[in-house]
């Protein structure tokens, strides 16, 4: 009997996405790198040791490249919401066993990009992330205006871009109840980071106690050099 699956990709294509590995990883954004010479003695990049990024950590499952790339077009642009479980599942594996979180929250969208699409790419890999790892979703932030798309933006003009773009919900003391919460943040790529900085700022702001970021995929510029051609799922352009 042949099976029936809402998924438009075979099983083995869904098999063959890879962890990300290299040899050199910042110790707090986890950003690989071919040597060790741009980290400091505690293994920081420059732009954790600069205090640019807003988020603690930062995890992901594998390289935006290949299948997994391709996969994150059709769940994204092509509209197969039904890719957010075999998607969240990656997450899942991204997942570190030895952290604890109270809530996962999506990445927002604005209202006219969310009009356009019809969903909220990140908001569905955080609803079956909840539903498996059995910590609650909440809709923490939304998203105050829209922004010119980051394609061709060197990292400060793209922090710029994002900056005070991102507010916590007004929702039933919202704020006081993340206040000394752990906040895991869900979104689909990782590009420079620039938009997950702003998002986890805003959670700083209502006092949260810890932020890690956790992506499906992020942009490795050891084969990549500064790729700015990577999907933004908060603009639905080219990448933060």
């Amino acid at each position: 009997m042949q099976a029936i699956s809402r998924i438009p990709v075979c099983a083995g294509c869904l098999a063959q996405p890879e962890p990300l590995s290299a040899e050199f990883f910042c110790a707090a954004c986890r950003t690989p790198f071919v040597n060790p010479f741009p980290l400091d003695a505690e293994g920081r990049c420059a732009l954790c040791r600069g205090g640019l990024r807003g988020f603690d950590a930062a995890y992901c499952f594998g390289s935006y490249e290949g299948v997994l790339r391709e996969l994150i077009h059709l769940y994204k642009y092509g509209r197969v919401k039904t890719l957010a479980r075999p998607l969240a599942g990656l997450l899942a594996r991204a997942l570190p066993r030895d952290e604890c979180f109270d809530a996962v929250t999506p990445v927002p969208l604005h209202w006219r990009r969310l009009w356009s699409r019809g969903f909220n790419q990140s908001e569905l890999l955080a609803r079956a992330l909840a539903r498996g790892s059995g910590i609650p979703m909440v809709r923490a932030l939304r998203r105050t205006r829209s922004t010119a798309s980051q394609a061709g933006l060197g990292g400060s003009a793209r922090r710029k871009n994002v900056a005070a773009a991102f507010r916590v919900r007004r929702l039933g003391g919202l704020a006081r109840k993340l206040a000394g919460r752990r906040i895991l943040l869900i979104d689909d790529v990782l590009t420079t980071g620039a938009t997950a900085t702003a998002c986890a700022n805003a959670l700083k702001g209502a006092g949260t106690a810890r932020v890690a970021v956790l992506t499906v995929a992020r942009v490795d510029r050891r084969t990549s050099g500064v790729r700015t051609s990577a999907p933004d799922s908060t603009s639905g352009g080219p990448s933060r």
